[in-house]
């Protein structure tokens, strides 16, 4: 397995068609794509009970920042071969099926296999400012693991970034 984490944002429907957006690092293995949900989660759960996810890649960062700050309605249209929807605005998506599983008590791992594969838009790059914030909802994201003061320390390193390379 490529022990390389790309973040990306996961989008899974639940049995009553309720959708979820979640930022998710994934790995990649030949063509499967690795995910690892922790228990619980609506990731994991929908990914369960459904057997499907869409995987996103986008560079619009708000949705990384957006998601681990409570925004979680974001524009979504149906995915194309599986039951499911993707962002509305992915430079392209992923559409994906649970192959195997295997479980751990707090991080299982989903080996999902593609499905379906379309590009919507061309990847231009990342400036600093867009790692920056993605880096910085990652932080959020495990304020109950971390110290504070690692907290507000990498937080004003990641400042540094977004000052020098954001637009307004």
């Amino acid at each position: 397995m490529n022990d390389v984490i790309y973040e990306t944002v996961v989008t899974t429907v639940s049995p009553e068609g309720v959708p979820h957006v979640a930022p998710m690092g994934v790995r990649y293995q030949g063509a499967q794509v690795v995910l690892m949900p922790f228990k619980p989660s609506a990731t994991h759960d929908n990914i369960a009970a459904t057997g499907h996810a869409v995987l996103n890649l986008l560079t619009d960062t708000r949705v990384f920042a957006g998601c681990v700050t409570g925004r979680k309605q974001w524009p979504l249209v149906a995915a194309e071969k599986i039951p499911g929807q993707r962002l509305a605005h992915a430079l392209s998506h992923v559409e994906l099926k649970l192959a195997e599983r295997r479980d751990d008590a707090q991080r299982p791992i989903l080996l999902m296999a593609r499905v379906h594969e379309v590009t919507h838009a061309p990847f231009i790059g990342f400036n600093r400012a867009q790692a920056a914030v993605i880096e910085g909802a990652v932080l959020v994201s495990r304020l109950h693991m971390l110290p504070p003061e690692k907290v507000d320390t990498e937080m004003g390193y990641l400042q540094i970034a977004i000052d020098k390379t954001a637009s307004a």
